[in-house]
């Protein structure tokens, strides 16, 4: 390694410390854990580590030798046999760095593999809790930037210290057989080599952490403003000119930020690689006059001039060893910290799948508070200081009732009453605090995840679509399904015309969330969907409450084929939807305040008959005037 090559390794280091920490013992013995099944290849790669040290030492011994040869006139087969040598040395430190390097990446890509597999699958298992909390970015960093900053521990920290390890003891000890004035000398310039790149990283790190801050931003900003949804609110009610001249501050910053870096770290190169060629001088001037006076052969001089680059690059590296390793634990740490986050909804090893035939849905008694932020989520993934305190009120109040196979039973009443969280604790995406929620007559909590996968089909408000084709998004029920099976589910969900009317038919992207589509295609999608996976149980929640009228009639009569011979748990707004429901329920503060059919509610004249006539009662003068 040269010794500018080393400089800017340092500077990458110092830019890169972490906060000083004790080492953390646990997160070693894990460490080792994922390290396991790898152990063979990092013992090989350790042993081809330390022998690629060794030659990197013997080497300058050999060139010393050849400059002994001329000098002292011997044979040309001498210096021709150390020349094949030197070449055969270089020939087998290519061909064993190749393997190591290949080691290497082995190692390292099979432990990114590893983390990154047991990161996806585990956050899959996570509650929608803690995704409703945790910011997506934070995440994704996790599973991309903090595995890869874990890997390089193996794949360059590793490597690097016990190479550097084994390169410093020979070089010293041969320099010092060589000459241990020179070698003192040599040792006395390492503070002028190693000080300045400290506080030279210290103010290049500011300056990078700056920069990262204003990349951050900017980031933020086009992430939000370049989806759908943002860029038509800029257009609506944004001020484009105040957006760019934001962003435009914020770029020029960073391009500031990086014009003072580049020179500032051309400047510590340069004086650093200057100190290396006056150590190099001091070495041919002491040498030359040792050699002089016949106390130093001159190919120890050439030696020792090869060998002080040998001696610095190893110094340097085991003086930031302790950085680089504090870096990896810290993206172990960061990683093992997401590992550690326990899943509030986990399955029973003695799971059971649910009964055949049709199915019926029953509450009882059930009692359910969302759960507080420490259960289902960390501070760093939402990127606060500390988490939200609130949650644990209960929100729904001994709720109990029953849909027989085949009825559908309707939960109306005012936003915020409890409604979207009583359908949410059928498919499990929270469960209850006491009481029971149960499917065919069996525990949802004892049945396994396929099997109320399997039983249950939610359509939901927001329809949500994959950036991905129409056949892609609907295999997603079931991805064993037929060309055959495809169409007929789009035909029943009145949704075939417009599919075979486009260019690329069922390999049409349909854009992210789906914002390709129309709002009525797109919820219709997702009733094709539900069809295909063929559920025995449906729950629709507010399926048409942001539909115009038009798209709600095409949507209604797909939900129609959709709720054919189901059982259906009914979430509506607009009661008009729901008249011809075997069962009404109006939800109140998270209780049951009246049950049954249209006409029983109406004639009972209590909230229902309120909530009517508010919807289809034309509006008196003075409700108007009151509005006005």
């Amino acid at each position: 390694m040269s010794m500018e090559v080393t400089a800017w390794h340092q500077l990458y280091s110092m830019n890169n410390r972490p906060e000083r920490r004790p080492l953390n013992r646990a997160t070693l013995r894990r460490i080792g854990a994922f390290a396991r099944p790898h152990r063979r290849r990092i013992t090989l790669f350790l042993l081809l580590s330390v022998v690629l040290a060794g030659l990197a030492v013997v080497s300058p011994l050999l060139a010393g030798r050849v400059v002994d040869a001329i000098f002292n006139s011997e044979p040309f087969g001498v210096v021709a046999w150390v020349a094949l040598l030197i070449a055969g040395l270089a020939l087998a430190e290519a061909g064993l760095g190749l393997v190591n390097r290949w080691q290497s990446a082995t190692i390292g890509e099979g432990l990114i593999l590893d983390l990154r597999t047991a990161v996806f699958d585990h956050v899959q298992r996570m509650p929608v809790a803690f995704f409703m909390r945790t910011r997506t970015g934070a995440l994704v960093s996790r599973l991309n930037n903090d595995v890869i900053g874990a890997q390089r521990a193996f794949t360059d920290t590793l490597s690097s210290v016990a190479g550097n390890l084994v390169q410093l003891v020979l070089t010293l000890t041969v320099m010092i057989g060589i000459s241990w004035q020179i070698t003192l000398l040599a040792l006395l310039l390492l503070p002028v080599f190693v000080l300045p790149a400290r506080r030279m990283g210290v103010r290049i790190a500011r300056l990078r952490r700056e920069a990262a801050d204003h990349n951050a931003a900017m980031g933020t900003q086009m992430t939000e403003r370049f989806s759908a949804p943002g860029a038509t609110l800029v257009k609506l009610f944004g001020r484009p000119a105040r957006e760019s001249a934001e962003f435009s501050a914020r770029a020029r910053r960073v391009r500031d930020i990086g014009v003072r870096s580049a020179m500032n770290q051309s400047v510590f190169v340069t004086a650093l690689t200057l100190v290396s060629a006056l150590a190099l001088a001091l070495v041919y001037g002491l040498g030359g006059f040792y050699a002089l006076r016949d106390q130093l052969e001159p190919g120890a001089v050439v030696s020792l001039a090869l060998l002080l680059t040998r001696l610095y690059a190893p110094l340097t590296a085991l003086a930031s060893a302790r950085v680089d390793v504090m870096s990896a634990l810290v993206s172990f740490e960061r990683v093992f910290e997401v590992l550690d986050l326990k899943p509030l909804i986990q399955e029973r090893p003695d799971a059971r799948e649910a009964p055949e035939g049709p199915v019926a849905v029953e509450f009882d008694d059930v009692r359910f508070a969302y759960p507080s932020a420490d259960k289902v989520s960390l501070a760093s993934l939402e990127e606060v200081a500390t988490l939200d305190s609130r949650g644990g009120e209960e929100v729904l109040h001994g709720v109990s009732f029953t849909a027989l196979p085949g009825q559908m039973v309707a939960l109306v009443g005012s936003s915020g009453a409890g409604k979207s969280t009583i359908a949410q604790l059928l498919p499990r995406l929270y469960d209850v605090d006491s009481g029971a929620v149960r499917l065919g007559g069996v525990d949802v909590r004892d049945l396994s995840f396929d099997a109320i996968r399997d039983t249950l089909g939610m359509v939901t408000q927001d329809g949500h679509l994959f950036h991905d084709t129409i056949r892609e998004n609907l295999l997603l029920a079931r991805p064993e399904a037929s060309e055959e099976e495809i169409w007929d589910a789009l035909t029943r969900a009145r949704l075939r015309t417009l599919v075979e009317s486009l260019a690329d038919g069922l390999d049409t992207v349909v854009g992210e969330r789906g914002y390709r589509l129309s709002g009525g295609e797109r919820q219709r999608l997702t009733i094709a969907r539900l069809l295909l996976a063929r559920p025995r149980v449906v729950i629709l929640d507010e399926a048409t409450a942001a539909l115009d009228s038009t798209s709600e009639a095409a949507v209604q009569a797909a939900l129609g084929e959709a709720l054919e011979g189901r059982t259906a748990v009914v979430i509506a707004h607009r009661l008009s939807t729901v008249r011809a429901a075997d069962q009404i329920l109006v939800i109140e503060d998270g209780r049951v305040a009246e049950r049954g059919t249209h006409a029983e509610l109406l004639a009972l004249g209590g909230r229902y008959e309120e909530l009517y006539r508010t919807q289809f009662d034309e509006p008196t003068v003075e409700a108007v005037e009151a509005v006005a």
